[in-house]
This record gives C-alpha cells, sequence and structure tokens, in this order.
C-alpha cells in the first residue's frame, strides 16, 4: 500500500463511531480495517467493542503479536457491578490517539444520546439491497432528527459496504445516498479478502494478497474525511 497517499492525521484526538441499527451490515468489518489501518500508521489504536457478539474482541484474540498493536476494550463483557472496572477500561481506551467504536445492532432513537457522547465522527455503513437502503434510511433520519444530535452535531459520512458495481441495487443504492445530502465518502467491495482478515486477525492490506489499488483508494478517502477539520452536515 501506498502510505503516502494517506493523510496527515488531525493532532487531537478522533473517536470513530461504527453504527447502523440494523445487523449484518459490515460494522465489524469496517471497524477492525479501520483500526488496523490506524494501527498500522503507527498511531496509539484503541478498539472498543461494544457489540455483544464479541465479532471485533475475537477478531483482535486472533491478531498475531508480530502486527501492529490495537488496544481492545469490551464493555458489554462487564455486568453493572463492575462499573469501576469498565470506567477504568473506557479511561484507557479514550486516551488513545484513535478510538473505532464498533455499536450493537438493533439500537432504538432512545439510545442515541449515548453514543454521541462518544463519537468525534460517525461512519454508517449501507448494503446495496432493497431491505437495507430502507432500514438505513430510517436511521439516518432517525439520526438527525435525535435532539441530542440536533444540540450537538457529530460530522457523519455513509459508506456503502459489500458492493458489487455495474448492478442495478448498486445503482439504486448509489442515487439513494446522494440524495441523503450527507457525504458519501467510500464504496468497499465485497472482497474474499475480508473474510480471510477476519479470521487471521488482520486488516485487510496486512494480508500479502488482501486488497488493491481500487480498495486502497476506498480507504484513504474514509480516512481522509475522517481526518479533515470539519465535515459538512446537513440537519433534516
Amino acid at each position: 500500500m501506498n502510505r503516502r497517499s494517506l493523510p496527515e492525521l488531525a493532532p487531537e484526538q478522533r473517536r470513530i463511531l461504527v453504527v447502523n441499527a440494523k445487523g449484518g451490515c459490515g460494522k465489524t468489518t469496517l471497524t477492525t480495517n479501520l483500526a488496523a489501518l490506524y494501527a498500522s500508521m503507527e498511531v496509539d489504536t484503541a478498539l472498543v467493542d461494544h457489540d455483544p457478539q464479541g465479532s471485533s474482541s475475537q477478531w483482535l484474540k486472533a491478531r498475531g503479536e508480530s502486527r501492529p498493536p490495537i488496544q481492545g476494550v469490551a464493555p458489554w463483557k462487564h455486568t453493572a457491578d463492575a462499573s469501576t472496572t469498565r470506567s477504568f477500561q473506557m479511561r484507557l481506551a479514550f486516551e488513545a490517539r484513535r478510538v473505532v467504536i464498533d455499536t450493537p445492532a438493533a439500537l432504538s432513537a432512545s439510545d442515541f444520546g449515548r453514543w454521541l457522547r462518544e463519537a468525534d465522527r460517525i461512519v454508517i455503513p449501507v448494503l446495496p439491497s432493497a431491505i437495507d437502503i430502507k432500514a438505513g434510511a430510517r436511521f439516518i433520519g432517525d439520526l438527525l432528527l435525535d435532539r441530542h444530535y440536533r444540540s450537538k452535531p457529530v460530522p457523519l459520512a455513509v459508506v456503502a459496504n459489500r458492493v458489487r458495481r455495474n448492478t442495478l441495487v448498486f445503482q439504486k443504492l448509489e442515487r439513494f445516498l446522494i440524495s441523503l445530502r450527507i457525504p458519501f465518502v467510500a464504496t468497499f467491495r465485497d472482497l474474499q479478502g475480508y473474510v480471510r482478515a477476519a479470521e487471521s486477525g488482520d486488516g485487510l492490506f496486512e494480508l500479502a494478497r488482501g486488497g488493491d489499488d481500487q480498495e486502497w483508494a476506498s480507504f484513504v478517502r474514509l480516512i481522509r474525511w475522517i481526518e479533515a477539520p470539519t465535515s459538512p452536515r446537513v440537519i433534516g
């Protein structure tokens, strides 16, 4: 990968919340690959796994010691009476320069306030299917109208995930995302390399033949948006 194409990092901490109310949209894949990419840039990186399924934690457990280190925190493992341990772990995580947060599926509108307090950037992955497009539209609409978001907006962007280009469903997804007047910053394809990376605890570009120039360019666009001083937003 061409590190020279990566942008200069913002000096302040950035907490990146990867979120969508619908499961199976590739949240964990995006989360782990972002964390691996930041770690490969020699940035102090934390991966916070809020999903009770623990997929991000399992990925991190499989990660080889020769790979750039990523600090893992799994608050879902702690019960209410372990709040001290959870608070301590979260404090350590949020001292990292880049914090990538994997959220649980099936979030309700009443949960938004909690997650927004933990975010400096919000990334919403959406799949190219009619069901996912509708679910994504509802989720984004609820988020933009949420009182917590309206009182303290967080820059938010959408990415298309597991895409196969030149299909009608991708064209429909592309039109939908553009119509939102929200940054549509990257398109990630349905590559077998992501499956291999998930199993081995690697990022796509840590594999010998994991990704190509097109996929790398998509990650560069996403990183540039995350690292930008400001990002455009629209509140409906």
